[in-house]
């Protein structure tokens, strides 16, 4: 005989780009819980209507990022007291490229500043207002968080564990002020930090400039470490580091060797991107 699920079982899911909404949503619904999807117009994969129409206990409502009143409607109307953010918003999409509601219009003028951690925290903050609690991201995929040690075949060598200590020391002081969280190292000198643009793109960039000066290769290794850390005061509701095949197909075109990241705040989420850094040599490191 099978549980009914009840009204309170449902979690509000606010669905960003990539794989991570739809892990989290596997996890849910092994839970349990009926899925309220609020998908994002400009950012969430299609195949989330897909997954909706095969799953009766998923319900899919699309609108703009800048809709934070028709969101708290949606999850309210529907019941929902706990949501959790899941996947990228581009940070180019949050700060240039949205039309803002009343409500998110109003918030945005009563920010401090304008980074990611301050919006994404006013957010749940009015969500919390109405009745509506921002739950960590990791809540339902503990097991995809990094393990501590090395993580691939190969560990990293000495001049990338030089690269790492560096990279670290430099990163956290970059997360410290909510700027990014990647920063990737040649030869313990910093090529590419990361802002607006997000890891990959970070990665490409400074893959690009040690081709385009690889004629200073004598002097500078062209190999690269890509250092990801969480922030000091990580908020695990969103914004949390993620790692996935996509990352390791990227530095594998940038021409970088070794990956570093931290252990139980990084969500690894695919075992193809470890056999895809095993298959291109690549060292992953959790600490």
């Amino acid at each position: 005989m099978s549980t009914a699920i009840l009204p309170t079982d449902k979690l509000g899911l606010i669905a960003g780009n990539g794989r991570f909404p739809f892990l989290l949503l596997d996890a849910a619904r092994a839970a349990g819980l009926t899925v309220v999807v609020a998908a994002i117009k400009e950012e969430t994969d299609p195949e989330i209507d897909e997954r909706a129409a095969a799953d009766p206990g998923i319900r899919v409502h699309w609108l703009s990022l800048g809709e934070l009143s028709r969101l708290i409607e949606t999850f309210r109307a529907a019941g929902v007291t706990r949501a959790v953010m899941a996947g990228q918003v581009k940070h180019t999409q949050i700060f240039s490229s949205i039309r803002p509601d009343w409500r998110l219009a109003k918030l945005l003028l009563n920010l401090r500043t304008r980074s990611t951690d301050m919006l994404l925290g006013a957010v749940a903050k009015v969500l919390a207002d109405e009745g509506i609690e921002l739950i960590s991201s990791t809540q339902y995929l503990e097991p995809l968080l990094a393990r501590p040690g090395v993580l691939t075949a190969r560990a990293p060598s000495d001049d990338e564990q030089k690269d790492i200590v560096y990279g670290r020391t430099v990163a956290r002081g970059l997360a410290s002020y909510d700027l990014g969280q990647t920063v990737v190292i040649a030869a313990e000198a910093c090529v590419a930090v990361e802002a607006m643009e997000g890891t990959d793109a970070t990665i490409e960039r400074a893959g690009s400039l040690m081709q385009r000066h690889d004629d200073a290769a004598s002097t500078l290794s062209r190999a690269l470490t890509v250092v990801k850390v969480a922030k000091p005061a990580q908020d695990m509701r969103f914004d949390v580091p993620v790692i996935g095949l996509v990352t390791i197909q990227t530095m594998v075109r940038a021409g970088a060797t070794c990956l570093a990241v931290e252990a139980g705040r990084t969500l690894l989420f695919d075992a193809s991107a470890i056999a895809a850094a095993d298959r291109a040599g690549i060292a992953i490191i959790a600490e």
